[in-house]
């Protein structure tokens, strides 16, 4: 199912998720049993780096919690040091299938992207957001669509899958705040010059544990983020490495 990127890294950001990873590591060992996993302790402070190594994946341990971009962060930069030339992201409380890591493949490989987003709102599954955090959504997602020539209907997707450009500039440029790793990262890939596509997805409800926000802080979050869309924006371009800036 790997072959069409010859190395890949499943990269699972986990904060207290000792309840739920270990389902997602035996999901994952019968879904995609070629995939190497590497699970991104990010501060817990429960027995999360214990269950994930009694699975037999690697583990990676940061000393405190920096939150989902600065664990992304740490995995892109573990997967260009060990010669790995993609990166799929996937949530370790249990809500993204890893059938859909196939759909992911694919779309890459058909449109020839450097992101691929696995998208909640594109047409698979039953997944919706109210509100606030709908309306921000909705217009992170426009405003995106448009920047990137690329219709997206899921910008704050945390399931994607990076391909070797991606890798290299992640590895050293990838934003660490709530929602930076979402939004701004998609802005500086595409001002890298990289292609951003997306593909439907489906989600499931958590496996276990608490969700790290609650649904008003992240719609707070969410409004916030377009702030930081605009700050992205301003900032100068950022090349991948070993390429010209474009």
């Amino acid at each position: 199912m790997l072959a069409s990127l010859d190395r890949v890294l499943v990269v699972l950001p986990a904060w207290n998720e000792q309840e739920a990873l270990p389902g997602v590591l035996a999901e994952l060992r019968e879904t995609v049993p070629d995939a190497d996993v590497l699970v991104v302790n990010d501060g817990s402070t429960d027995h999360t780096s214990t269950v994930a190594r009694a699975a037999g994946v690697a583990v990676l341990d940061l000393p405190i919690n920096l939150g989902v971009g600065g664990a992304m962060r740490a995995g892109y930069s573990y997967a260009l040091r060990r010669g790995y030339d993609g990166v799929i992201q996937l949530d370790a409380d249990g809500q993204h299938d890893p059938r859909n890591i196939a759909d992911l493949l694919a779309t890459m490989r058909r449109e020839k992207a450097d992101i691929v987003i696995g998208a909640r709102f594109a047409g698979t599954g039953t997944y919706q957001a109210r509100g606030p955090r709908r309306w921000a959504m909705r217009g992170l997602s426009a405003v995106l669509s448009r920047l990137t020539g690329s219709r997206l209907t899921d910008t704050t997707s945390g399931f994607k899958l990076s391909g070797p450009r991606a890798v290299r500039l992640f590895a050293t440029n990838y934003p660490a705040e709530y929602l930076g790793d979402t939004i701004e990262s998609l802005v500086i890939a595409h001002r890298a010059g990289l292609t951003v596509r997306q593909t439907g997805v489906s989600m499931r409800p958590r496996a276990g544990g608490e969700p790290s926000h609650s649904p008003v802080k992240a719609a707070v979050f969410l409004l916030r983020a377009g702030l930081a869309l605009v700050v992205a924006l301003t900032r100068p371009r950022t090349a991948v490495p070993g390429e010209a800036v474009r």
